[in-house]
């Protein structure tokens, strides 16, 4: 067994041994959809600035972002149980790479955000009628894909640097309020002030959810998603190479 292919074991025993983990990961975003969605859509139906879709199809993007966000969170956060239990420290001196590291604790958590794509997808479209584009669901996993490991990577900077468990719990609170609400996730950015549209476009997580948008329903102008899409992969490379950095220099 490689390093790589033994750390992904490792993480998918931890993670199929703790349901509530997995049932946080896989249902808890669609409460979210079941709840806020369907009582806004109720409410709203299709207001202005949605081109022309229900609020449920428009937020459905911002749903599955949701579960990309915190399922990165969730698997940045295991670094202080490895640390509590020592493994952390010790899996440190086996002959794997840190970027082997990293990758193997994301790559089964990327797998559970696709399962969690399609199920959202699927419940999305049968029980709430959301025109799904199904010929663009590759691109949509994708997007999922890369989406949980940027996120995985840029949370793990802050897990790695910081000692306390407390501290990075109330940091990663900041940031979920933050990320999610100065983004596109509950509402369209056009009628917005200007200052609040200037940081919704410079979030990452609006790149991610304007991917999936077009992905999942079509909605999007395509020039605009090539340059979200590039900004987002390089956000993801320069978090996962200074997570690299992070994770070498400790001991």
């Amino acid at each position: 067994m490689s390093s790589l292919s033994a750390v992904v074991y490792r993480e998918a025993k931890i993670r199929a041994t703790n349901f509530t983990f997995i049932f946080w990961d896989l249902f808890f975003p669609l409460l979210y959809m079941l709840v806020f969605g369907v009582g806004i859509n109720s409410a709203l139906g299709a207001p202005a600035g949605l081109n022309g879709v229900n609020y449920n199809a428009f937020f459905l993007a911002g749903v599955l972002a949701m579960a990309s966000f915190a399922i990165a969170s969730n698997t940045s956060w295991s670094f202080f149980m490895d640390r509590d239990n020592g493994i952390f420290y010790e899996m440190l001196t086996y002959p794997m790479s840190r970027s082997e590291y990293l990758l193997g604790k994301v790559i089964f958590n990327v797998f559970i955000a696709t399962v969690q794509a399609a199920l959202t997808l699927v419940v999305g479209r049968f029980l709430l009628g959301i025109p799904v584009i199904w010929a663009k669901l590759p691109l949509l996993l994708l997007g999922m894909a890369v989406g949980t490991a940027g996120w995985f990577f840029f949370y793990a900077i802050f897990a790695l640097r910081i000692k306390q468990n407390d501290v990075f719990n109330s940091i990663t609170s900041i940031f979920y309020f933050v990320f999610m609400f100065a983004s596109s996730m509950f509402y369209p950015l056009d009628h917005l002030p200007a200052w609040f549209r200037v940081a919704a476009l410079a979030n990452p997580i609006t790149w991610q959810i304007d991917f999936l948008r077009y992905t999942s329903i079509g909605v999007g102008n395509l020039h605009t998603l090539l340059i979200e899409s590039a900004g987002f992969i390089i956000f993801a490379l320069l978090s996962f190479a200074y997570a690299v950095r992070c994770l070498q220099r400790q001991e």
